[in-house]
């Protein structure tokens, strides 16, 4: 009992040995071990698992442990070594490398929109099925140029469908069933083939959101998560520019 206790306890020992080598310059040639990563499932699957194979190429002796949801995770009563979050940190307990703008719009499908009529005004919403994400608050979208400004979904609107997964949601509105907000990195394909078509093109939210790259301030940067996050900035800052 008393060394399953202390064995968290050792393993910050090491991990700050392995870091204060790291950073003198006496790092092993063969990084290796386990990283505990907690990722948004959705950003996962379009951006993380297309190059995780590379990762595990060039480290052969890193094993990585994902935990994948669109739900908040808590890193340090999970034991996370490193986690993706795209929205604003405000967390004092961690640290944040920025890995993108997180810029979020309103889109539908153009059958839907050929059904229930294109909004021209954020008024409208109000006659529209809307799809959200679950536990999310109200966010303000800002008119660039004017300032004009409304919220979705509007007050008092109840949506249509809630949702806590946010490539379901992108399948709903593509397949028709509403309007829905998304970020840009998650819809960017949609919008581009057509699938999916901005609603109040001029509105989208400009809060200071974006997609981080964290830790906790209590671990030591150890040279196996360093090297996932400098891998992660080289290969996926690019493809959210």
């Amino acid at each position: 009992m008393e060394g399953a206790e202390f064995l968290p306890y050792a393993k910050e020992i090491l991990a700050q040995e392995q870091a204060a080598y790291a950073a003198l310059g006496h790092q092993s040639e063969e990084v290796k071990g386990t990283i505990r990563f907690a990722a948004s499932s959705t950003f996962a699957q379009l951006y993380l698992m297309p190059v995780l194979p590379d990762f595990l190429r060039d480290y052969p002796l890193i094993d990585v442990e994902l935990r994948l949801s669109d739900s908040k995770v808590p890193l340090i009563d999970g034991g996370f070594d490193l986690a993706l979050r795209n929205y604003a940190i405000e967390d004092s307990t961690l640290i944040g490398r920025r890995l993108a703008d997180d810029t979020r719009i309103l889109c539908a499908s153009p059958n839907y929109l050929r059904a229930y009529g294109r909004p021209s005004a954020p008024e409208e919403l109000q006659m529209h099925q809307l799809l959200t994400f679950a536990g999310a608050t109200p966010r303000k979208l800002t008119a660039e140029g004017d300032g004009r400004s409304c919220t979705f979904p509007p007050p008092g609107v109840k949506p249509r469908v809630v949702c806590d997964d946010g490539a379901s949601l992108r399948i709903a509105a593509t397949s028709g069933a509403g309007i829905c907000m998304s970020s840009l990195w998650n819809v960017h394909s949609e919008l581009k083939d057509g699938r999916l078509e901005r609603v109040l093109p001029e509105f989208e939210v400009d809060d200071g959101s974006a997609i981080w790259i964290v830790y906790p301030k209590s671990n030591a940067l150890t040279a196996k998560v360093r090297t996932l996050i400098d891998f992660l900035i080289e290969r996926l800052r690019p493809l959210l520019q």
